[in-house]
């Protein structure tokens, strides 16, 4: 018997990060970096790095809710990126760096807007966040060499001092998510 899945696009900066980790995650059954939110169709990395495309670096993750809910997910999300700083994540800047959630179906629209105002509402005082919330249109899968970028280049000094370090963090915090 298949469990169902479900699909929703998440955008945190850049997408090599968020790949690594959202593929550390039980119940995620794939996840893809590509491009969406923009204007032109197929874009390359070289396009959407000059800005001129409106698309943002952004994971597809295909997940199974029973293995892993949708708040979950969402949890791991917002603890990994910066989502109160627009189109900026660490010295990553750019809208292609946006932090932004596309959602599949309107379930998602409902949980994803409740679980930025819980989070507003949690911090007083704070920056508020800027996540964009928008309904997919289009996904584009990114080029070959942007796939599975952390698992095949894990000496380069990107993955050692970027992604390692987010890596560790959902270990020791996230835990009981984690494969």
């Amino acid at each position: 018997m298949s469990r169902e899945t479900k699909i929703i696009i998440l955008g945190g900066g850049c997408f090599w990060c968020t790949e690594a980790v959202f593929k550390m995650l039980k119940g995620v059954k794939s996840a893809t970096p590509g491009y969406a939110g923009g204007n032109k169709e197929n874009p390359t990395y070289e396009e959407v790095c000059s800005g001129k495309t409106g698309h943002a670096e952004v994971i597809r993750i295909e997940y199974s809710p029973e293995e892993i809910s949708l708040r979950d997910l969402f949890v791991v999300f917002f603890a990994t990126h910066d989502p109160t700083t627009p189109n900026r994540q660490g010295n990553d800047m750019g809208e292609q760096y946006r932090s932004t959630v596309f959602y599949t179906e309107e379930e998602q629209k409902k949980e994803t807007e409740k679980f930025i105002r819980d989070l507003n509402d949690s911090s007083a005082g704070g920056k508020p966040i800027v996540t964009e919330v928008k309904p997919l249109d289009k996904f584009y899968k990114a080029e070959n060499y942007h796939q599975n970028y952390h698992a095949r280049n894990r000496e380069t000094s990107y993955c050692q001092t970027v992604i390692n370090p987010k890596l560790e963090k959902v270990r020791k915090e996230f835990a009981k998510l984690i494969n």
